[in-house]
């Protein structure tokens, strides 16, 4: 008898599976090996510090970050929401460490410009959140964990988050609790100061007497939107008490020096308020400094005081001589600060 070309017996005898049997073996086995593999890179991506991430099914691969900057990029996972395909941007936790008339609220509105930088005010203006450290830290958790809502947060795609913390609200009063938090969390500071002591020290006054006087329509500002605004906070001159204006002056630049001493093994940058008014790259510079790409930022903000001090302080010639001959005697022309 002549075998069939596309029989399926054996010459030998032996059965053979059907076809049908054979392929859904092959495609079973097949989807076996898939099913292997998949949940391997899934493991893997799993395992990677500063690497992957996965939330609600959403997988990332791993971002190009140096070897350098990898203790201070973060993946955090928010508690309130989700940050989706933001997943796979890496955050960098900053602070902006300064003191009252310096500045910082003027530097924030220019970083909050930017996409992707938030910067989150001063969270320890709140007594009970800076009581003792346990709670300092708390509020520090959970900021970092982007957990704080404020009208600067852009939750999903922020890369740069932070907040502003005065000298005086518990900073200081437990620096090395701070600074070891801080190192661990990997936190990069931002400090910003005034050189020009005596400045500050006349926008504080004129400040705390707009507290009381409350120019603007019975309402008190401490920075302001328009010229008009500007303008009438201006108008008040206060009297400094020359008696003690050196030892004011000398205090402050101490506890600034004390500062940056404290906290001199921090990822730091130390910028000046004459020097974002003065040099074009200040801003270019912090932007890299937080790891986002450069933009041009920009604020509502207006100066208060920026006429020459003469026209700043009620008994200014006694101010002038007890500065002139002195290591103070710097702050005197008001060269330094620049419309």
């Amino acid at each position: 008898m002549v075998q069939h070309p596309y029989s399926l017996k054996s010459s030998k005898g032996a059965p053979l599976p059907p076809r049908q049997t054979l392929v859904f073996l092959i495609a079973l086995f097949g989807l076996y090996v898939c099913y292997l593999s998949f949940n391997q890179i899934r493991l893997e991506n799993k395992g990677e510090d500063n690497g992957a991430e996965e939330q609600t099914g959403h997988v990332c691969t791993r971002p190009v970050i140096p070897d350098e900057e990898l203790p201070y990029a973060h993946f955090p996972k928010p508690e309130g929401y989700n940050r989706a395909e933001c997943s796979c941007t890496p955050v960098r936790f900053f602070v902006i460490v300064s003191m009252q008339r310096s500045g910082s609220g003027w530097f924030e509105t220019l970083l909050n410009s930017h996409p992707n930088i938030s910067s989150n005010g001063e969270i320890f203006n709140r007594m009970d959140r800076r009581e003792n450290i346990s709670s300092i830290v708390q509020a520090l958790d959970k900021l970092y964990n982007l957990d704080w809502f404020t009208s600067a947060a852009k939750n999903e795609c922020t890369a740069a988050f932070g907040f502003k913390w005065m000298l005086n609200q518990g900073f200081m009063d437990y620096h090395d609790d701070i600074l070891s938090y801080l190192n661990k969390k990997g936190v990069s500071l931002i400090f910003l100061f005034r050189r020009n002591t005596l400045r500050r020290l006349i926008s504080v006054l004129a400040n705390n007497y707009d507290r009381d006087a409350k120019q603007l329509n019975g309402t008190h500002k401490s920075h302001v939107h328009s010229e008009e605004e500007a303008e009438i906070l201006a108008k008040f001159k206060p009297e400094l008490d020359v008696s003690t204006l050196i030892s004011n002056i000398r205090d402050v630049e101490k506890y600034m020096g004390d500062c940056l001493d404290y906290f001199n093994t921090t990822r730091r940058m130390i910028l000046y308020y004459e020097d974002i008014i003065s040099n074009r790259n200040a801003l270019l510079q912090v932007q890299e400094f937080l790891g986002v790409p450069v933009r041009k930022l920009v604020s509502r903000q207006v100066k208060i005081h920026t006429r020459p001090l003469p026209d700043l302080v009620r008994n200014w010639e006694d101010v002038n001589g007890k500065l002139n001959g002195t290591e103070y005697a710097r702050f005197l022309d008001g060269a330094d600060y620049l419309k």
